[in-house]
């Protein structure tokens, strides 16, 4: 799913990070780090992380260009404070980013057991999930280090939030 981290009660997400400024009245790039860039654009609202606090945004405009976010946001109405923005992450509340059925934020994937479905044995704990461009991968933490494991049906027999990812790997994938 989308690229993101769980702060606090898990109520924010990450969404994308401003890259760059666009024009000079204020707009923004960003690098959506959602399954598309067309999630982030079409959010109303983000959040900025100012002081463990999250101070929310309203976005006035959002187009797709190329694979990236144009946005002008609520409080960035010159170049100067857009310069100033660089490198920020912004956030989105994870009640105002649509999740199709079946569907998971990978904030939370991160820490569940990951288990054979066949025998239950444990392998491990997911650490992290990145995309290589043709599917997620998902990082497992076992007992004899990091081994990585494609998110594809092959792999993956099925996810319970509550119970975790139940897996039926290849001879060798996690010895």
């Amino acid at each position: 799913m989308t690229k993101d981290v769980l702060f606090d009660d898990g109520k924010y997400l990450e969404c994308g990070r401003i890259i760059n400024t666009h024009g000079i009245k204020g707009e923004v790039k960003i690098d959506s780090w959602c399954d598309s860039p067309e999630i982030l654009a079409e959010l109303d609202r983000v959040y900025f992380k100012e002081n463990n606090t999250f101070v929310e945004k309203r976005v006035t405009r959002a187009y797709v260009h190329k694979r990236f976010v144009i946005a002008a946001i609520e409080g960035i109405n010159d170049i100067d404070t857009a310069e100033s923005m660089k490198e920020t992450v912004i956030f989105a509340l994870r009640d105002d980013v649509p999740l199709d059925e079946g569907d998971y934020f990978i904030a939370d994937l991160i820490g569940l057991p990951v288990i054979d479905a066949d025998s239950g044995r444990l392998y491990g704990r997911i650490s992290e999930v990145f995309n290589n461009g043709a599917t997620d991968i998902y990082t497992v933490n076992t007992e004899a280090g990091e081994r990585m494991i494609p998110a594809v049906e092959e792999f993956i027999v099925s996810i319970d939030l509550d119970k975790g990812v139940f897996v039926r790997p290849i001879e060798g994938m996690f010895d």
